[in-house]
């Protein structure tokens, strides 16, 4: 590596670290693990050097805080309730919103020509990535505390999430039932990136396509679609059907 290059490099991290401290509120101790966290298969197809290892332990990691969180905040709720609860805690629109309101997207390193990526929901997977981190370098304990001080009591709502609706296609079914209109979702395409199956699957309403959505499975996918439909639809979520 060149000075030039090797300068560049040092200012560049010692500006993130800057920034991450800023969203953090603490000073990473291993520092290539956020670093890897903060960056996007776009950007490295490595999976030593892009964040999906330490997104799916994220995932995992923060579905069990939360759980945790919802059996002491709901004592007196059933199973279906506290599944539910967490489902619109952890869905990836929420932890989109979240991360984004954050200031992750400022740090996110991604292939940012592909307009496709600024619109979808890898700042939320960028999040689970961070929290994946946090565990490996300060352990549970620290995260749980963290996610708490800085995802939940900040951005998470409790009394809205307990009215919120997140089953969009069934809310776009009620739509379409009530206005006499036939709707389907369909697969548009399909690929493989990084050995995973990536679906792109369409609203269609009365043979026209309405909105698209991609996750790496057809119910995420057809739930991001159903979400965008009703956007553009201007149908709003607490809107009766």
């Amino acid at each position: 590596m060149s000075f030039i290059s090797d300068l560049f490099t040092k200012k560049s991290d010692t500006s993130l670290k800057k920034e991450l401290k800023n969203i953090l509120g603490f000073a990473p101790d291993n520092f290539k693990l956020y670093k890897t966290a903060l960056t996007h298969r776009s950007v490295s197809e490595s999976v030593d050097e892009n964040n999906e290892r330490l997104e799916y332990l994220g995932d995992a990691i923060l579905s069990a805080i939360i759980a945790d969180y919802l059996f002491r905040r709901y004592p007196y709720h059933g199973e279906g309730f506290l599944t539910e609860m967490r489902s619109k805690m952890v869905n990836r629109q929420q932890l989109n919103d979240v991360a984004v309101k954050m200031g992750l997207k400022k740090i996110t390193r991604f292939n940012k020509l592909d307009n496709c990526l600024r619109a979808s929901h890898i700042f939320g997977n960028t999040l689970e990535a961070l929290v994946g981190a946090i565990y490996l370098d300060y352990g549970y304990k620290k995260t749980c505390r963290w996610v708490l001080d800085y995802m939940i009591s900040p951005h998470m709502f409790m009394d809205e999430l307990e009215t919120l609706e997140i089953n969009h296609k069934n809310k776009l079914y009620g739509w379409a039932n009530k206005n006499g209109k036939a709707l389907e979702f369909v697969i548009v395409s399909e690929k493989i990136e990084n050995g995973r199956r990536l679906f792109n699957m369409a609203a269609v309403v009365d043979g026209e396509i309405i909105s698209q959505g991609s996750a790496f499975n057809k119910k995420d996918a057809s739930q991001i679609a159903a979400n965008e439909a009703l956007t553009t639809l201007g149908i709003t979520t607490s809107e009766s059907v």
